[in-house]
């Protein structure tokens, strides 16, 4: 290979892994927090550059086309952590006050309207919503939260699966300077629920072209095929 070629494959990864940071980037869904917007096996596409990505390997941010609003679906670092990545709804932004009465949710004293996925999923046998309680008047719970004024550069986020949602309520608001992207475009989807594949064992060299020929005889049957390519909202 001669010099001039492989400068040209140097320069074509630069820009991929520009591109790839900078602008759109692929994610998978592994949990079921964001039911039934996002389902645990969805591939998505994320917009980094409307909110002002960062460029690799130097600590620059490119200006925002927008901030996160009420209703983005956001990807972030968790706070806890601020390297794994999670996914939530945005539900209020800085100087807002939110606040979880009996599972509903307030925003500066307004019911918020819920998506047409948000979902509750903790009942008893007659179908009737489990409330959780306040332990004391200071300490909040999942279901009632607040009144919490989301400080300055931050964002209150919650997952659509309000029951089953490790989000705001528990470790408080996202600043700015972890917000990655918005979620764009559902470009995969995947089922193991269905057709469940063979555990993949160490001491079983065979277990891995084992897994691969069940999942391509039973494909059809566990690719979701009506959330391809469909907005994320």
């Amino acid at each position: 290979m001669n010099k001039k070629v492989l400068l040209e494959y140097v320069l074509w990864i630069g820009l991929l892994f520009t591109v790839k940071a900078a602008v759109v980037e692929a994610y998978m869904i592994p949990s079921s927090s964001m039911e039934d917007t996002l389902l645990v096996g969805d591939f998505l596409i994320a917009n980094k550059f409307v909110y002002g990505a960062r460029l690799p390997l130097v600590d620059y941010r490119l200006p925002e086309i927008n901030k996160p609003e009420a209703g983005d679906v956001v990807i972030f670092l968790f706070p806890g952590d601020r390297q794994t990545k999670y996914i939530k709804r945005c539900i209020a932004v800085s100087g807002d006050t939110v606040e979880v009465i009996n599972k509903k949710v307030f925003v500066n004293s307004e019911l918020m309207t819920d998506t047409e996925f948000t979902k509750h999923i903790d009942t008893n046998l007659f179908g009737q919503q489990n409330i959780q309680l306040r332990a004391n008047l200071n300490k909040n719970s999942r279901d009632n939260f607040g009144p919490y004024i989301v400080p300055e550069n931050c964002y209150f986020m919650m997952g659509d699966n309000r029951d089953n949602s490790y989000d705001s309520r528990y470790w408080g608001a996202v600043h700015d300077n972890l917000i990655v992207g918005k979620a764009l475009i559902l470009h995969w989807s995947w089922d193991n629920s269905v057709y469940p594949g063979p555990e993949i064992a160490i001491n079983d060299p065979l277990s891995v072209p084992s897994l691969y020929i069940y999942n391509a005889v039973h494909f059809f049957w566990k690719v979701r095929w009506n959330r391809l390519f469909s907005i994320i909202s």
